[in-house]
């Protein structure tokens, strides 16, 4: 008798399929390219951590400048990471979608645990590196904090990031099926990014108190900060961050690129 399988097992066969590719790809597509997912935050965070201390500017918020880069960077960097990755699935994988049991959703959400699962050891083999180097969550050389205070928060932090850059992904991926030419503002909007969440810069010195509720609107902000705020419980940044506001923003966009995915779902396959 032919033994028949179940939706789910199709499914979690054509995601692990697909997720074992895709590491492939990530990991071995070029010479070293796995190391490469290890040197770009590490000279990132370095060349600004070196920039800060020229300045003088040893702590931010009362956490050490070198903690605070790592907190907020490795978070942004997970975001945007899984943003583009989403973004860019459907096109580097659409000679796939001749199989009747791959869907475009199936290449984004395993690109997006594809990016989850690499940049958390990434994240620790970082901040490692920068415990071993001696720099801790204060200056405070009595009583030096090394490890999250609120671990939780963290996870809860980086949960969100995540989400959000898997829905912001699902939604501007049916958008550049469109509108190709959108994926050039992407490109351009990625450097000011960086500085614009915060994950390099302290906007909470750069900005008055009185504009910062501007920055707090955008969900990415709030992550980075609430990140920081996780493995330094005294940490002073924004204020008005809130982990709700982050979870409502991704839960959002993940429903909008759902409904997206499904509008346009032949449209999506199609050369």
């Amino acid at each position: 008798m032919k033994r028949t399988r179940t939706p789910f097992a199709i499914t979690f066969s054509v995601w692990r399929a697909a997720f074992l590719r895709e590491a492939l790809d990530r990991l071995f597509e070029g010479r070293a390219a796995w190391l490469w997912l290890l040197i770009e935050p590490i000279i990132y965070i370095g060349v600004h951590a070196f920039g800060f201390t020229t300045f003088h500017i040893h702590q931010v918020g009362g956490m050490g400048i070198n903690m605070f880069i790592i907190a907020g960077f490795t978070g942004f960097l997970l975001w945007r990471r899984t943003w583009t990755q989403v973004l860019h699935g459907i096109d580097s994988n659409r000679a796939f979608f001749a199989y009747r049991q791959v869907k475009p959703f199936d290449v984004a959400i395993v690109r997006a645990t594809l990016e989850l699962f690499l940049m958390v050891p990434v994240s620790i083999v970082i901040m490692s590196l920068a415990i071993m180097a001696g720099h801790g969550m204060t200056l405070n050389t009595q009583n030096p904090i090394w490890l999250p205070q609120d671990p939780l928060l963290v996870m809860a932090a980086v949960l969100a990031l995540w989400l959000l850059g898997l829905g912001l992904g699902l939604v501007t991926s049916v958008a550049m099926r469109f509108v190709p030419e959108i994926d050039h503002i992407f490109k351009i909007l990625y450097l000011p990014l960086y500085y614009m969440s915060g994950a390099l810069l302290p906007l909470s010195v750069y900005v008055p108190e009185p504009y910062q509720y501007i920055l707090v609107a955008n969900p990415v902000v709030d992550g980075v900060e609430l990140m920081r705020l996780g493995f330094f419980s005294g940490y002073v940044g924004l204020k008005g961050v809130s982990l709700a506001y982050i979870y409502a923003w991704a839960l959002g966009l993940i429903l909008l690129g759902l409904m997206l995915y499904k509008r346009f779902s032949r449209k999506l396959v199609m050369r």
